[in-house]
């Protein structure tokens, strides 16, 4: 073999060796599968795959957040009929139906074409791609990132920066971000950054690293914020989803005393917290009834 195609062998080689380095390109969606997917990586590929089994919920049962309901679904209206929208920071107390809303609003409108992709805090990095991947598509997506909460030296946390408004290309038509947090700010807040805080006459200004904080969430256009429920709100919500499960006998003393000992041992009155209870209790008294 003479030396030109010793080289051209070797040089094939080197390629190959290469092609295996190289992430493998994104595995193709059955978009008519489902109306909710899930942005996944396994093996070195990555794809957006379908739900098999997705939680309706219905808006009506949830209860207790009218003006939050009304807002965050004005917003997803507008973008469901290809008007201006807002990507939509959902926060506050736990168990108070952020991400149940949103799962309510997807089983409202995916007949309308509202498609929804769940990418978990470390995959933030690839929302760039879930962006190319989706936006000739001719349905509406709402990203939608649970739970979040982030420190500063994370890099999904400038990746969601980015895309959601910083980068040179411009946000793709066709897709939102719905986030839910806990933290209004989606990062720690710690006592001493306080003392960053600085008087400029009778202004108060925030220190660099409180504005490193509220620049994040400052990208979302809408807030919506969420606060635990009063006692007859809870015991209204127990009463509701006690309906849901069939039981019988409504909000007795008993079925009172019981929901609200539940909630307390849980230290939170909330629509999950209710919802925990109602399935208890209606497997219980069931189960006693042998129906």
């Amino acid at each position: 073999m003479d030396s030109l195609s010793k080289l051209v062998v070797r040089a094939e080689s080197l390629v190959a060796r290469l092609e295996q380095l190289l992430p493998a390109p994104p595995v193709a969606t059955d978009w008519k599968a489902s109306i909710a997917f899930r942005w996944r990586k396994k093996d070195g590929r990555s794809g957006i795959e379908p739900v098999s089994q997705v939680h309706r919920i219905n808006l009506k049962v949830l209860q207790g957040i009218d003006e939050q309901k009304r807002q965050v679904e004005q917003n997803t209206r507008q973008f469901v009929e290809g008007f201006p929208a807002n990507n939509v920071l959902l926060t506050g107390a736990r168990g108070t139906g952020k991400s149940s809303l949103i799962k309510a609003l997807l089983n409202k409108y995916a007949s309308r074409g509202l498609r929804l992709i769940e990418v978990e805090k470390r995959d933030l990095v690839d929302l760039p791609e879930i962006v190319e991947l989706i936006h000739r598509r001719p349905e509406r997506f709402v990203l939608y990132c649970d739970d979040l909460s982030f420190e500063a030296d994370e890099p999904g946390y400038k990746a969601l920066k980015v895309v959601l408004d910083g980068s040179i290309a411009a946000a793709s038509e066709n897709c939102l971000i719905y986030a839910t947090s806990n933290r209004r700010h989606l990062m720690p807040e710690y006592m001493h950054e306080n003392l960053e805080y600085k008087h400029v006459g009778e202004e108060i200004h925030p220190g660099e690293t409180s504005e490193e904080k509220i620049s994040l969430s400052e990208r979302f256009g809408l807030w919506v914020s969420f606060y635990p429920f009063d006692q007859d709100d809870y015991l209204r919500i127990v009463t509701i989803w006690l309906e849901h499960f069939k039981t019988t006998g409504g909000l007795s003393d008993a079925v009172q005393k019981a929901a609200l000992q539940w909630a307390l041992q849980r230290g939170s009155r909330s629509g999950r917290v209710a919802w925990q209870f109602a399935r208890d209790w209606s497997g219980r008294t069931r189960l006693a009834r042998g129906k």
